[in-house]
């Protein structure tokens, strides 16, 4: 995927996680990016370990895999931050 394919993927999965676990705290853009980007790492991984594949492409499944690896990351800093 090219840096603008991950900077799309990147600005959705932050943005959908950031509606699913904290809907009243806002990332803004770039944080929404950032987190999504650093969610598909993380989903990707998780996803890769149970057999299935990562973010490769530009689609439907790998913003669902970013954003299960997102909402990861807000669950843990939640948790954290408690």
């Amino acid at each position: 995927m090219g840096i603008i394919s991950w900077i799309i993927v990147g600005g959705l999965a932050g943005w959908l996680s950031t509606k699913i676990i904290t809907p009243k705290n806002k990332k803004g853009c770039f944080g929404n990016i950032i987190l999504g980007i650093v969610g598909a790492f993380v989903g990707g991984f998780i996803v890769s370990k149970l057999g299935g594949t990562g973010v490769n492409e530009l689609n439907i499944h790998g913003i669902l895999v970013a954003t299960l690896g997102a909402i990861i990351i807000l669950w843990i800093s939640k948790l954290i931050s408690k």
